[in-house]
């Protein structure tokens, strides 16, 4: 069935617009009317605008679908159809009830796909940057084993897990990195406008400064003549540190130095590793074969490293060797987690090894995130302490100099 775009006022004469479902335009504007508005534009959705894969703008900025709207329209989903609900009502519901207008149109364009007898799962994969690969393959292994109700529960339940993962990363860096760029930016300001007019009071003496003062001069002169080259050098240092990394040579080796930096590699591998886990457990509990969920999981990670480790293993299997025979030769797995794959294939519960997985390190990354956090900050309020610090003393040196020499 189309979908068109409309604008319309309401009784009061208010301006209302949206996306409604129709055989026609005369269809639309009698659906219109018969829910108490009165149509003054109706159009056919184009293929442009029936999907978010468009060039992104501001306005698409704003009007992006979030996570956390995906997983509570999965919840609902699955709510729905255990109830025993059709497909179709379950979507036109999921429609009316959504208030973000990318989604509305996402579920409509899903809706109308269904109604011409594709499948959930083909309907979703026409839209790649609101359900991902995970998401459509979970999905259509539900549609597969006739279970999809349980499926969309237990992708719903991954989903919100790892949103509050995400969150609780956020949440324990945020402070730290608001603190160190409100810190460089008031350090920078007072270095290249503030202290060079209180250092020409000493310059017009024509006296001897001590060397504190004389290098708080320097450096004050070379920011105060120069502030753009440096702002110019981090943004240029930026935009070719991101080049570099669009490459995949340059990619290959900044996930290495990634996973090889002190303190910060251990916490990237527990992370993948937490990824890797969770993600595959969750594919292969809802019927995911084993190679086609580790092709997905390959390309979650995030890492190229991780991620050529695991195309290795792919070829491995599909030569009869055991998953946990292959990782366990890459150097990005750590033991413990070889070891209780290994045990859960022994075992026949590959699936909740997995899961127990992906908990020991979820909580070992956020309790080494929270350490590391709770360390930075006295270090970088140090920092701070003694850089003032400095400033401070050389201001004043001159001062008791001056003081000594009137006595």
């Amino acid at each position: 069935m189309p979908v068109f775009e409309y604008k319309a006022l309401d009784r009061a004469g208010r301006n209302k617009k949206g996306i409604i479902d129709a055989d026609s335009p005369v269809s639309a504007r009698q659906k219109l009317r018969g829910s108490g508005v009165f149509p003054v534009e109706v159009k056919e959705a184009s293929p442009r605008t029936k999907t978010l894969a468009s060039s992104p703008s501001i306005s698409s900025f704003f009007k992006r679908v979030r996570f956390s709207e995906i997983s509570a329209a999965t919840r609902q989903m699955s709510i729905l159809l255990g109830a025993g609900i059709p497909l179709v009502s379950c979507l036109g519901t999921l429609m009316s009830q959504t208030s973000n207008p990318a989604l509305k149109k996402v579920f409509a364009q899903v809706k109308e796909s269904v109604n011409e007898g594709a499948s959930l799962a083909s309907s979703l994969s026409q839209h790649p940057k609101v359900f991902s690969d995970v998401y459509v393959n979970m999905v259509k292994a539900g549609e597969t084993s006739g279970s999809l109700d349980l499926v969309l529960e237990r992708l719903a339940d991954f989903s919100e897990h790892q949103q509050a993962v995400r969150g609780r990363f956020k949440a324990a860096m945020a402070y730290p990195i608001l603190m160190c760029a409100v810190g460089s930016l008031v350090l920078f300001f007072l270095i290249t406008f503030v202290i060079p007019d209180i250092l020409s009071v000493f310059d017009e003496m024509h006296q001897s400064l001590p060397f504190p003062t004389l290098a708080l001069i320097s450096v004050s002169d070379f920011f105060k003549s120069f502030w753009w080259a440096v702002l110019s050098g981090l943004a240029a240092c930026i935009i070719l540190i991101k080049r570099a990394v669009k490459n995949p040579a340059g990619r290959y080796f900044w996930d290495k130095a990634m996973l090889r930096m002190p303190v910060f590699g251990s916490i990237n591998i527990k992370i993948a590793m937490s990824r890797f886990a969770r993600t595959l457990g969750s594919l292969l509990q809802s019927g995911v074969p084993l190679l086609t969920a580790l092709s997905i999981v390959r390309s979650i990670v995030n890492n190229t490293n991780i991620a050529k480790a695991i195309d290795n293993a792919m070829d491995q299997i599909e030569a009869g060797k055991s998953l946990s025979d292959q990782l366990g030769q890459s150097r990005w797995f750590p033991p413990i987690a070889v070891q209780m794959i290994s045990a859960g294939e022994q075992s026949g519960k590959l699936e909740e090894m997995l899961y127990n997985i992906a908990d020991v390190y979820e909580r070992e990354a956020e309790t080494q995130v929270t350490a590391m956090t709770s360390m930075l900050e006295p270090v970088m309020i140090l920092i701070m302490g003694l850089i003032v610090g400095f400033i401070v003393i050389s201001i004043l040196l001159p001062i008791f100099e001056m003081n000594q020499m009137i006595r």
